[in-house]
């Protein structure tokens, strides 16, 4: 019998190295916006406080987030035959997630996130099997759900994410959609045909400058509603989050918290949001709570998945005190 999910989600998995250095950060201001760079000294051997290893990826973040949440989730990506696949597979059976993808000759993606003193982040990556999840090896019976949550996927990959988003519209499947800035910057002209047909689009600033060359919250959110997703999301780090649905324009403060580590985040905000979306239809309010609290408490633990709170937990944060107001 075929399975009918709340949602699938379609995106890398890795296996995630996190390294303490507790390296310092340079700011760098241009005129158009600031970026920060975490700096390590040329020539020497740095030695790490701390190693940690996880299971990683958009796809499998999200996946992990929407579980604990109380979906019924499946995972779609190419992990590779190797000892490395073998757990990530096992892992995601665990954790009650079925995986509808293929395995792949290539090795399993990995990645070492590097802290920082102020525990902020540089991720080196390597995608490895997750370049190759062709759309003609996927058994189309299988994509029985309400939504699809799409994430970053370069190569092959990518063009399936573009099939993907087309199936969904022929097939009556809402569609969210979270990239990150490299898969924006390489496929940029791409963006507006994925985007014409979310249902709900997530970036954080820094991407959605990359993607509108618009600076402010509201102009950014104006330009990507142009491009025609039904609800859109930029999350803006410490400051919080903002969101259009073409007639409201709302931004949501974060707390002042103790950070631990930020990796993640973007992914937890993002699924919880759709999840609220399944639950609590048409409230915007009340997803951007939901996704805050659930956000907030991943970046208190190391890791993307340790902080993820229950529906039930989350729901109860939500009584704390948020901000929201018009942009």
């Amino acid at each position: 019998m075929i399975k009918v999910y709340d949602v699938i989600c379609c995106g890398s998995s890795t296996i995630d190295v996190f390294g303490d250095t507790s390296s310092e950060l340079i700011r760098i201001k241009t005129k158009r916006y600031m970026e920060d760079h975490i700096c390590y000294p040329s020539g020497v051997k740095l030695l790490l406080k701390d190693l940690n290893f996880q299971l990683g990826g958009g796809g499998i973040n999200t996946a992990l987030a929407m579980v604990k949440l109380g979906l019924k989730v499946a995972y779609l990506g190419a992990i590779g035959k190797d000892a490395n696949g073998d757990l990530v597979i096992s892992k995601l059976k665990k954790n009650k997630i079925d995986f509808i993808g293929v395995r792949d000759k290539n090795q399993t993606g990995y990645a070492i996130i590097l802290d920082s003193l102020i525990h902020d982040r540089t991720i080196l990556k390597y995608s490895g099997a997750n370049n190759h999840l062709y759309y003609k090896d996927i058994n189309k019976n299988k994509l029985k759900t309400k939504w699809f949550y799409l994430t970053s996927m370069v190569e092959e990959s990518f063009k399936t994410l573009e099939r993907l988003a087309k199936f969904a519209k022929i097939n009556g499947i809402k569609v969210a959609f979270n990239p990150s800035n490299y898969v924006i910057k390489d496929y940029l002209s791409h963006m507006p045909y994925i985007i014409s047909k979310c249902d709900l689009f997530v970036c954080n600033e820094t991407e959605a400058y990359i993607l509108t060359g618009l600076e402010g919250k509201k102009k950014q959110l104006q330009a990507i509603k142009r491009m025609g997703a039904k609800n859109i999301v930029v999350t803006c780090g410490g400051e919080g989050a903002s969101y259009t649905n073409g007639k409201d324009y709302v931004h949501i403060e974060s707390h002042h918290i103790n950070v631990i580590e930020v990796t993640g985040a973007g992914d937890t905000f993002g699924s919880t949001f759709v999840t609220a979306l399944m639950k609590v239809p048409k409230d915007f309010r009340y997803a951007l709570k939901l996704a805050m609290s659930n956000a907030e408490s991943v970046i208190t633990k190391m890791g993307a998945q340790g902080g993820l709170l229950t529906f039930e937990k989350a729901h109860l944060k939500t009584k704390n005190k948020f901000k929201i107001k018009k942009l």
